[in-house]
């Protein structure tokens, strides 16, 4: 992107930012003040009033992302997530950015298709709708039919969406360094490490490859489940730009007039859906991070036993074994109201420094969550109160990873739309026995019995040469057996003769200082050894025989 064409998208942003009103984020960057004043000399403006639009700021911000394109709205999507550094009104704001994006033409999309394929789409398929099903920022949909009659949805990139990637996204780095150097928010918000995640989500989501591979993952996760259905991936018309899925047919999981006109149970569908988050958090540890309602169907055709259905599979979380503990110990010591547990629990997984202290983190927490504990069960959120935790956490040094913050997303997701189906939802009634249950796996007898029919098929393919493998241990025992006897032989041989050396050391000191002595006790007018005293000469003669004693003796 060449300097002039920064130079025009700046002056957009900066244009869009002023007419929604959000002067002070011009403001606050020193680079962007000329484009600003630029901007209200330009005469087309002359007449034009900013000051009748009085929104709160967060919907300023939320319609400023919208106009300035895909790419934003797609920014605002993911940072919506980072609730750990937004505050509540802008975060759920953001929540609400939908991709209302244009369509672009069929054709282009039929050509993409072609392209990516290598076949004309009569070849591909027996029909193929040229008309759009839904449009978002990365991708659009169409409908089509295979030749065996199976229908399918067929996911395309939009053309030349990556350039328009790069640009924004080079821009917003600008930016955001900027804001970083030149204002107190910005070194709070870290705002170049949040454009540098949202590059790494961004490019992600672009591989269609890579979706069709988490939606096969998860559909195998949940094959032959009653809670969640995926769809079938047809791999043969996938590529990294274009994906072709089963179609499906359901109701969106917003639309509570129509399920409620199915007679859907609405407490056994908001309570499979705490079953499927855990199920896929604990058990699976793959979970779909981007459930949101445009996301998440429901099946019409047992209304007591309903299903779920997903779509959408270009953002999945997974977690280390260390997360997951931290999260159940965590969930579990919350439900409990045990906060020197969940003090503890941060301090063994290493998420805060070793040297804090458990009694003033334990306070803490107990002041930001006793609270919450005090409203009825069904206002308490459990997603919110885990977001408390994280910040929390923050002041004592804690550094929440990427991971972690997906999944407090998609908690909250789940538990918001669960209360939307059925008000009176207890999310740790359905919670608790399966986080316990995890945790009976992790250290219980099941825990035993999971690791040895783990092991088993390694132990039974070693069987046949376990013969072999016990006779070369053995044999190895033995020599190092006899190595140890000969070491120890040779060890005993340098400590006695190190005991004789010590021995024989003290007889020739005990006779220098015999000899010694009786040389001092002579008369100091004559020659030592002639003026020798009797007694001296005995003195003398028993230092000589202990110094030859211990000089010669072996």
């Amino acid at each position: 992107m060449n300097f002039f064409s920064q130079l025009a998208r700046l002056y957009e942003i900066n244009r869009v930012l002023i007419r929604h009103n959000l002067d002070e984020l011009v403001y606050a960057i020193p680079a962007f003040r000329p484009l600003s004043f630029i901007y209200h000399l330009s005469p087309w403006n002359w007449n034009k009033s900013k000051r009748g639009n009085r929104a709160p700021k967060p919907v300023r911000i939320r319609r400023a992302l919208e106009d300035l394109g895909p790419v934003f709205v797609k920014f605002g999507q993911v940072l919506s997530t980072r609730r750990d550094m937004l505050p509540d009104d802008l975060a759920n704001e953001l929540a609400r950015l939908q991709d209302n994006v244009p369509p672009f033409s069929g054709r282009e999309a039929r050509a993409i298709i072609e392209k990516s394929l290598g076949k004309p789409t009569s070849e591909l398929f027996k029909s193929f709708d040229e008309d759009p099903l839904a449009s978002a920022s990365i991708a659009q949909v169409h409908t089509a039919t295979l030749h065996d009659g199976k229908e399918a949805i067929v996911k395309v990139v939009r053309p030349g969406i990556e350039r328009t990637i790069r640009h924004d996204i080079d821009l917003m780095l600008l930016i955001a360094k900027m804001i970083h150097k030149f204002s107190d928010l910005g070194k709070r918000l870290r705002p170049v490490e949040v454009v540098t995640d949202y590059e790494k989500v961004i490019f992600d989501e672009l591989d269609l490859g890579r979706e069709a591979a988490n939606a096969s993952q998860l559909r195998r996760n949940f094959e032959g489940s009653q809670d969640l259905y995926v769809p079938e991936v047809y791999w043969d018309y996938c590529t990294q730009k274009v994906l072709t899925m089963e179609r499906i047919h359901g109701i969106p999981i917003g639309n509570t007039q129509a399920l409620k006109a199915k007679n859907i149970n609405m407490k056994v569908l908001a309570e499979r859906g705490v079953d499927i988050f855990f199920t896929q958090v604990f058990k699976h540890n793959f979970f779909h991070a981007d459930m949101h309602p445009g996301n998440i169907f429901v099946e019409e055709k047992n209304p007591d036993n309903p299903r779920y259905i997903a779509v959408d599979f270009g953002i999945m979380g997974t977690l280390e074994l260390d997360d997951q503990r931290y999260l159940a110990e965590n969930l579990h010591a919350f439900f409990n109201r045990d906060y020197k547990r969940v003090a503890e629990a941060h301090i063994e997984s290493g998420w805060v420094p070793p040297e804090t202290k458990v009694s003033e983190f334990e306070a803490a927490i107990r002041t930001v969550c006793e609270p919450i504990f005090q409203l009825p069960i069904k206002d308490i959120s459990y997603g919110k109160l885990l977001l408390r935790l994280f910040q929390t956490a923050r002041r004592f040094k804690m550094e929440v990873q990427p991971q972690l913050i997906l999944l407090q997303k998609t908690l909250l997701n789940i538990e918001g739309m669960g209360r939307e189906l059925y008000p009176d939802l207890d999310l740790w009634d359905t919670a608790k026995p399966f986080l316990q249950r995890w945790m009976d796996e992790q250290t219980g007898v099941r825990h035993l019995f999971k690791g040895a029919k783990k092991n088993l098929p390694k132990l039974l393919e070693q069987l046949p040469d376990m013969p072999v493998i016990i006779n070369e241990v053995i044999k190895q025992a033995h020599d190092k057996q006899l190595n140890l006897q000969w070491e120890s032989k040779q060890l005993e041989e340098i400590r006695n003769e190190m005991a004789a050396a010590n021995h024989r050391s003290r007889f020739v000191m005990a006779g220098s200082a015999l000899l010694i002595s009786a040389i001092l006790a002579s008369t100091p007018l004559l020659p030592a050894v002639a003026s020798l005293s009797p007694i001296s000469w005995i003195i003398a003669g028993i230092g000589a025989s202990l110094l030859f004693y211990g000089l010669f003796k072996k």
